[in-house]
């Protein structure tokens, strides 16, 4: 089994920041992406921020957000990171983080959810 565990959402002011963390445990092989997902209400879930540990790697933000948000990755600790910066209203969404990951227990790599932070800005 495969867990991702979020923390680090809250209520923020506008302008203000935040660093959201997701950790991977359980029978890992390797992990081929992580990212970031947030979800709105009556909106679909959109894609803010990932990057992928194949083909030479990459990163890939969402328009909405380059230049505040920014990506990093602990690969020692299995480990996701989303800072938050110069955060507006329109943040405000439940985050989800996602991994592409290899187990051990069967062949391929295969996409992993976490439950969801709650981020909210206030204006």
């Amino acid at each position: 089994q495969v867990q991702l565990v979020e923390s680090g959402g809250g209520l923020v002011q506008a302008g203000g920041s935040l660093r959201l963390s997701c950790a991977a445990s359980g029978s890992i092989s390797s992990i081929n992406a992580m990212g970031w997902y947030r979800q709105a209400p009556g909106k679909q879930r959109e894609l803010v921020a990932a990057f992928t540990n194949t083909s030479g790697g990459s990163t890939n933000y969402a328009d909405s957000v380059k230049g505040r948000f920014t990506i990093s990755g602990d690969n020692s600790k299995n480990t996701v990171y989303l800072h938050m910066n110069s955060l507006k209203p329109e943040d405000t969404a439940v985050y989800y983080c996602n991994a592409v990951i290899r187990t051990a227990w069967r062949p391929g790599a295969y996409p992993y959810w976490g439950q969801g932070t709650q981020v909210t800005v206030s204006s």
